[in-house]
């Protein structure tokens, strides 16, 4: 079981310009097939959807493969599968088709290792609905969450839980089957943001134990879009403000206005990538995914491995604050008197691309006290050990 690396590269124009991007936290780059598909549904036939006419048969059939492809990904019913714009926008819509119900004294619970998309929309919605909000803390020792604070802040009163799969920062994946099993108990409903962890792993929206999980396409070679999935039984008891004229179907009673069925059919494409990666002789995409994902995971452990070794023979110029024993191959990391913006500057003119900055993650770098930017280092399918050497050898220069 293994991804051929120069095989999977050649689909990357952008590798082309002799660049490492260790940037894939923030988006991946797009192998070819993806811009493809996006670009020959644009040039049709396209109509709005219908059966009449080709063009508009072509609209139909790219929402249902659209639909198929992340239900297999994510193991959810294709009628349990919501486009956005985006994972915040699709966290805001559902903040507020959920919080309807909200009343003063009811809570709601956030962790301080999430992105602000998973914090903020709930923390405003219940300040508009009269909830109150509880905390999930993180051990600053561990960088991991701090379970003790989580069963505090459970109560009867607990109408959701929003958590993330993996920390888009510091590579943190949390026990989400426990805590969701924990605020399943208490009766209330839990929200997870996979949005970092669907680009490392096979998902599993029914292991997990979640009610609604939202992912982002464009962090694992796709375009830039949002999906959410959630039982279409769940769905059907959710009413958004909509048009009249607008379907009450589910999900599209979720998708406002005419679906970017070029986007669509770009996403779907990016799901074909990821299951031929190394598919073995499965035949279900399903079972493709499954096999190809389980050569990334292995592929990614190798050069984190790599990393992590030549990071350590920095010394104490480096601090590294990806601590938790499970997480994504994703570093945050400090230098030791000198600003990470300026490492970032420094590695570009080397060509490596290794961002600075906070990336978001608000709670965080609040709760651990970041008081500079950070540089953040983040493996993807196409990044390879030379790469990773030249990303070593940058830094030490830099230092």
């Amino acid at each position: 079981m293994a991804i051929d690396l120069p095989a999977l590269r050649a689909h990357f124009p952008s590798l082309e310009t002799g660049l490492a991007y260790f940037d894939g936290p923030g988006g991946t780059q797009t192998p070819r097939p993806v811009a493809d598909a996006i670009a020959t549904t644009l040039t049709g036939p396209l109509s709005n959807r219908g059966s009449v006419s080709p063009s508009e048969r072509n609209a139909e059939r790219v929402v249902a493969e659209f639909r198929a492809a992340y239900a297999d990904l994510l193991h959810m019913p294709a009628n349990g599968i919501v486009h956005g714009r985006s994972a915040t926008q699709l966290t805001y819509d559902f903040s507020r088709h959920l919080a309807k119900d909200w009343t003063a004294g009811d809570e709601i619970v956030v962790s301080r290792l999430d992105h602000d998309s998973n914090v903020r929309p709930w923390i405003q919605a219940a300040e508009r609905a009269g909830a109150t909000v509880r905390w999930i803390e993180i051990d600053a020792e561990t960088t991991e969450l701090d379970l003790g604070s989580f069963e505090r802040a459970l109560s009867s009163r607990t109408r959701l839980v929003a958590l993330t799969a993996a920390s888009n920062v510091l590579g943190t994946e949390p026990p989400v089957r426990k805590i969701a099993d924990r605020a399943h108990e208490a009766g209330a409903l839990v929200y997870v943001d996979g949005v970092h962890y669907a680009a490392h792993h096979l998902v599993d929206v029914p292991a997990l134990g979640a009610d609604l999980f939202v992912s982002s396409p464009y962090k694992y070679l796709g375009p830039h879009c949002g999906v959410l999935a959630a039982a279409p039984e769940f769905l059907e008891t959710l009413r958004p403000d909509k048009l009249v004229p607008s379907t009450d179907v589910v999900p599209e009673r979720f998708e406002f206005g005419t679906l970017p069925y070029e986007i669509l059919a770009g996403a779907t494409a990016a799901v074909d990538f990821l299951a031929a990666m190394d598919p073995g002789t499965e035949t279900s995409r399903r079972e493709r995914l499954a096999h190809s994902l389980d050569a990334l995971h292995e592929h990614e452990l190798t050069l984190r491995a790599r990393l992590e070794e030549g990071l350590r023979a920095l010394g104490d110029a480096v601090t590294v604050h990806s601590k938790a024993p499970d997480r994504t191959p994703t570093l945050l990391m400090s230098l030791a008197g000198r600003d990470a913006r300026e490492a970032q500057i420094h590695l570009a003119a080397r060509d490596v691309v290794a961002p600075a900055g906070s990336f978001y993650a608000y709670e965080p770098f609040t709760a651990l006290k970041f008081e500079d930017p950070a540089l953040r280092v983040g493996l993807a399918p196409y990044n390879t050990a030379d790469e990773v050497d030249r990303l070593l050898d940058g830094l030490a220069d830099f230092l």
